[in-house]
């Protein structure tokens, strides 16, 4: 029986008059995407069609998921809300804190040495305030919640930007920060611009080599790392009923890596099949009573240019495996010749060191069984291993059922690592080197999601390039990053030419999932007598001291801190790897504020100029000395600014130390909405030349900030070190109720002062 069903049936009881009041006032056929959003409006019943890409709408969540790096945050936020109880079924995930070095075992037992502190803590708020526990070890927040508690139709947040995993089972599942989270658990609506929708029809059926991962590097490589920016990508056509669920999760995953708010497909065969095999006929039974209501409507699927802002085909028959990489997620390369000429002529190492499989992504029992036909293939063909390889089963359901299977074996006889279900070198935990700073030049490949610099291993070297299991198998074994497992041969340990056959595999385990202990553990009933407690000694944890209203006259003679050149994601502005020991502690995790980002002037990173003092140090140093003399700063940035997870640390540190306006040439959708949360002003050049004009000696005016209303830009002057000055014009996003997270200062100040009025 699946969790929370009363909940699910719930959703589907008031579908079919939603869906159908929405389909009226809109006055024409509705997409999927739509339907989901118009049947969960916080108001219920539909009375507005809205416009997409403009309306910002209140929503209401079926439910919420944490991972334990940011439910710390989220949650030290949320004791702060003087609530009893979570308000919807709500979930924590230990994942994150767990670090790859020595196998399942050894790293298990050593994360819960070293971080027992915050566990201890994140099971005792959990069970204080009614909220699911999934001990370390239990699997991966993506993997878990598609297994258990995803479904069609729904609607839920997470507090990392690849909750979109959900989509795989028909869910509009988006990543926020921690502070939306919040808002839910504590019974407020969760606000959100109406989407764009970008509709993908898939023809044809994938077979062979190729694998789901290609369908999302191919989308990558067409909409670029921000073309999915504000906008649904919902996938349709007989391409899409031919994916299994867990294939299609995989899609939408990645779809973060574009940008998009979320991905998701219409409710189908496979996913029946994935929900009665996960134990969850209940849902499935359900789901079929109102099938026409988890789907588009016909017409859109058959006219989508009438009804997607726009339109992408892809034949998966003429589909061929892909790796996207170095450095970003979009650059595709065809496998084979391609990858040679380009590595070639780019000076990206041919050798390949590590392949890595698993992560939220590519982390099912699918993904294992089809990788381990071809690591099979090589113990059965004499082919010996080139390079290391290492594997993240996704939940320890996958765990616990390979291994019955014998598919774990297979990988052990090659002797690869068996990483803990968790992210480990998906995210950074991966102790690979001993000093990455100073590690040499190579390649890597990996069945992940993110390849940016740095990201696996903490090596700004490692070239991280992303394809499927099986290719990442394939090219492991091989240690060839152009090796194209379709036509070229290997040589055997009797000097023979071998060549791989295709890879084959399973959509669900022949023999069913089972698992003795899935990790999980309930909350009591009335958590009124549980007991939280940190110590106020701790490195690792600290209660949170609410944020004070930036004033008018604090918004003159601000100091520029940086001028961020180039890419600027949410690792540059706070770093993951070692870093996330610190998540529940607000000021020592604030001295990774910004350390990774470039520079614009002397293009070094974690240095810049103090205009007080004229002398050049750290990014956290020198931004704590202007907080101690009680001047604000202003961060100047490029395009897509905020770009990756979903971490609002890279907002909450900023601001901790001062910060009090980030302007940049466009922003990442997640962080633009994380410094409105915590009361900090998000801007855009209206004119982007202006970067331009920015200069390392600048003081700030925001001249009319008093004036801060909706669609009105924001005027700033900017007074450079010889006198001189330049005006510009600032746009922004802010609507009323933003504003007013702003002049409280910040969204959980607002809640707070309401609940208690």
């Amino acid at each position: 029986m699946a969790f929370d069903i009363d909940m699910i049936k719930k959703v589907y009881a008031s579908m079919a008059e939603r869906v159908d009041a929405a389909r009226d006032l809109v006055g024409k056929p509705l997409t999927l995407s739509e339907k989901i959003l118009y049947s969960h409006l916080w108001d219920g019943k539909p009375s507005t069609a809205f416009t997409r890409g403009k309306d910002y709408v209140d929503f209401a969540p079926d439910r919420i998921a944490c991972q334990d790096a940011t439910a710390q945050m989220a949650l030290l936020q949320f004791m702060q809300a003087g609530k009893d109880k979570v308000a919807v079924p709500t979930t924590v995930h230990c994942d994150h804190l767990i670090q790859a070095k020595e196998g399942a075992a050894t790293d298990l037992k050593n994360a819960n040495n070293v971080s027992s502190e915050v566990f201890n803590f994140l099971e005792s708020v959990s069970n204080k305030y009614g909220i699911g526990f999934w001990k370390p070890g239990a699997g991966i927040i993506h993997q878990v919640v598609i297994e258990n508690y995803a479904f069609p139709g729904g609607m839920m947040i997470g507090t990392d930007s690849h909750t979109v995993n959900a989509g795989g089972l028909g869910m509009v599942a988006i990543g926020v920060g921690g502070a939306d989270a919040v808002d839910v658990m504590a019974g407020m609506a969760w606000e959100l611009k109406f989407p764009k929708l970008i509709g993908v029809k898939l023809t044809g059926t994938i077979s062979g080599w190729t694998a789901p991962k290609d369908v999302i590097l191919k989308v990558a490589e067409i909409l670029t790392a921000k073309g999915g920016t504000g906008a649904i990508v919902e996938y349709f056509g007989p391409g899409a009923e031919s994916l299994s669920c867990t294939g299609k999760g995989t899609i939408c995953n990645m779809g973060a890596e574009i940008g998009a708010t979320t991905s998701t497909f219409g409710y189908d065969a496979s996913m029946e099949r994935y929900l009665r095999a996960t134990d969850r006929a209940d849902v499935a039974d359900a789901a079929n009573n109102i099938k026409e209501y988890l789907t588009a409507d016909a017409d859109v699927y058959a006219n989508p240019e009438q009804y997607f802002d726009q339109v992408i085909e892809i034949n998966l028959t003429e589909l061929n495996p892909l790796l996207n990489g170095p450095f970003t997620p979009d650059l595709s390369t065809a496998v084979g010749s391609d990858m040679t000429e380009k590595a070639t002529k780019n000076e990206w190492p041919l050798e390949v060191e590590w392949g890595l499989i698993g992560s939220c992504t590519n982390s099912s029992y699918e993904d294992l069984s089809r990788a381990s036909s071809i690591a099979q293939q090589a113990i059965d063909k004499g082919i010996k291993m080139k390079a290391e390889l290492g594997i993240n089963p996704g939940s320890e359901l996958v765990r616990f059922t390979t291994e019955r299977d014998g598919i774990l074996d297979i990988f052990e006889n090659l002797e690869a690592k068996i990483f803990t279900n968790a992210c480990g070198p998906c995210i950074g935990q991966w102790a690979r080197y001993s000093d990455p700073k100073n590690a040499p030049k190579n390649s890597i490949v990996h069945s992940f999601n993110r390849n940016f610099a740095k990201r696996a291993d903490g090596n700004p070297n490692t070239h991280a390039f992303v394809a499927s299991p099986e290719i990442t198998a394939a090219i492991a074994i091989a240690g060839r990053l152009d090796f194209n497992p379709m036509t070229d041969t290997l040589l055997n340990e009797d000097g023979q030419e071998v060549k791989f056959d295709e890879p084959t595999g399973w959509e669900l385990p022949p023999k069913g999932f089972e698992v003795q202990d899935n990790g999980y553990l309930a909350p009591v009933e009335d958590g009124s007598n549980v007991v939280v407690s940190v110590s106020p000694d701790s490195e690792r944890l600290e209660l949170l001291t609410p944020f004070t209203p930036i004033q008018d006259s604090e918004m003159q003679g601000m100091k520029l801190l940086i001028k961020a050149f180039g890419k600027c994601t949410t690792d540059h502005i706070s770093m993951a790897g070692p870093w996330l020991r610190y998540r529940g502690h607000l000021d020592n995790i604030s001295n990774n504020c910004l350390i990774g980002a470039v520079n614009a002037f002397g293009k070094k990173t974690n240095f810049v100029k103090n205009q007080l003092t004229g002398e050049y140090g750290g990014v956290p140093d020198t931004q704590r000395e202007y907080k101690k003399a009680g001047i604000k700063t202003v961060v100047v940035g490029d395009h897509n600014y905020g770009e990756g997870s979903s971490r609002e640390h890279a907002a909450m540190e900023p601001r901790h130390l001062g910060v009090a306006a980030v302007i940049v040439k466009s922003f990442a959708r997640i962080h633009e909405t994380n410094l409105k949360k915590q009361g900090m002003l998000g801007l855009t050049f209206q004119n982007e030349a202006d970067y331009d004009l920015i200069q390392e000696d600048d003081t700030f005016n925001f001249i009319d900030i008093a004036d801060f209303a909706p669609d009105t830009p924001l005027t700033v002057e900017i007074v450079h070190a010889d006198g001189s000055k330049d005006t510009i014009k600032v746009n922004h996003t802010y609507n009323d109720a933003q504003i007013a997270w702003y002049r409280e200062g910040s969204a959980l100040n607002l809640i707070k002062k309401e609940s208690a009025a």
